[in-house]
């Protein structure tokens, strides 16, 4: 039986202060730009203030991203463009520099912290800062069996928790949040079918490299066949991530509760974080308040654990790479959100007093 005891996390995690925030509208429609000018950013930045509870909002100074990494089972059946076990080739070259997150990073000054998680390979072979929370090698194939055993699903849940609490205690104001994997958007689609109470077919996406209809339909079968397994253990959620989900997927949802615990204000990159969140949002309802979005990756399976979340993309420019990419192009607009409800200066208040009169 696990020690987890999920309930908890309804009682530990607060909204963001509303107070504040009510004091973070008053001071922005004193502000020399009409309230609503500005858009979405007026509501940005009053929900940092909520997060951070405090008016003026400060401003976003150290955010990570945090990118949990994974093999899957399910890439066996040529659900992905990308073959099976080769997620560790992603890993490395984000390690190098050399994918669209690593670039995006070194322009934002943002630092990347990869968490292996489930990756295919020998753990010798990456540097012991990204593996040290490893759970297994690979997670299981979903269509026929469970990606974890219970065990595993609670030691990558608490892993998890463990790299939230790392960062919050490091000082990491926001958090930037992507995953690495081959076959996750399969994992995250049963996920969201599950959840969302809905068929396979519409929740199966292409993936950051898009399949073909061959492809595509070999993935909406496996959703399919994995939905099957996912539907009696849906009331425990746990259990849930370790049936259909995978040791990254879990880590993923155990980061987001914690986080919302620890008051860290995340980002959402793309369909497989959408998913975790929606767990999350199962476990504890009051943890999405913590979270934005940060686009539309063109998942269906993403539009549809946002809508069931209430979260609206920031961006929709088409990017479906995965791996923080979108959150990070996310990113600049939530400093300037903060930057502008801090720096735009009040209007002095008028008065319509008479002025007093000297009495010779």
């Amino acid at each position: 039986m696990s020690s987890l005891q999920l309930d908890d996390f309804t009682d530990l995690i607060e909204r963001p202060d509303a107070a504040v925030r009510r004091d973070a509208e008053a001071r922005r429609e004193r502000q020399s730009v009409p309230p609503g000018a500005l858009g979405r950013l007026d509501e940005l930045g009053e929900w940092l203030a909520a997060a951070q509870s405090a008016v003026p909002v400060r401003p976003v100074e150290r955010p990570k991203a945090v990118l949990f990494a994974g093999d899957h089972g399910v890439a066996e059946l040529g659900v992905s463009a990308r073959p099976a076990g080769s997620a560790t080739e992603l890993v490395r070259e984000i390690l190098e520099g050399a994918r669209p997150v690593s670039v995006l990073a070194r322009r934002l000054g943002v630092p990347v912290r990869v968490v292996d998680m489930a990756l295919d390979c020998d753990p010798g072979s990456l540097p012991e800062d990204v593996v040290r929370h490893r759970v297994r090698r690979g997670s299981g194939r979903i269509d026929v069996e469970d990606a974890l055993t219970p065990e595993e699903a609670e030691a990558a849940f608490r892993a998890g928790m463990a790299v939230a609490d790392e960062e919050a205690d490091s000082g990491t104001d926001l958090v930037v949040l992507g995953d690495v994997s081959v076959g996750g958007t399969t994992a995250a689609g049963v996920l969201v079918a599950a959840l969302c109470g809905t068929d396979a077919s519409v929740v199966t996406g292409r993936g950051g490299v898009a399949i073909d209809d061959l492809a595509w339909m070999r993935k909406c079968a496996a959703i399919r066949d994995a939905l099957r397994r996912a539907r009696p253990v849906l009331g425990d959620q746990l259990q849930l991530l370790a049936t259909v989900g995978g040791a990254d997927l879990a880590a993923i949802t155990g980061f987001l509760l914690q986080s919302a615990v620890r008051k860290l204000p995340v980002v959402l990159d793309g369909v497989v974080v959408a998913a975790c969140a929606l767990v999350g949002q199962r476990v504890a309802f009051r943890a999405p308040d913590w979270w934005l979005a940060a686009h539309v990756s063109g998942e269906p399976g993403q539009a549809k654990a946002l809508d069931r979340m209430a979260l609206e993309p920031l961006l929709d420019h088409g990017v479906r790479v995965g791996e923080g990419t979108g959150g990070l192009l996310a990113l600049p607009l939530v400093q300037a959100a903060a930057a502008l409800a801090a720096e735009l200066p009040e209007v002095p208040v008028k008065t319509d007093e008479p002025q007093e009169t000297a009495v010779e």
